[in-house]
């Protein structure tokens, strides 16, 4: 099994804030993965704060 996250933060965005976000979404979705069955295809877009999609995960074999 493969799990691939994908997170792409603006770039002008503060690097404090970044590193708050990017500690949330790590935060939320090492919680949130029993939610799902992990199998081959499993996937689900990955939001900031303010609701803005800025990536992805994927499951593959």
């Amino acid at each position: 099994m493969k799990f691939e996250l994908t997170v792409e933060l603006p770039e002008d965005m503060a690097s404090e804030r970044r590193e708050k976000e990017l500690s949330r979404i790590l935060r939320y979705w090492a919680g949130n993965m029993k939610h799902y069955e992990l199998v081959d295809g499993d996937s689900s877009e990955i939001y900031d704060s303010e609701y803005r999609q800025v990536g992805t995960w994927t499951i593959s074999e």
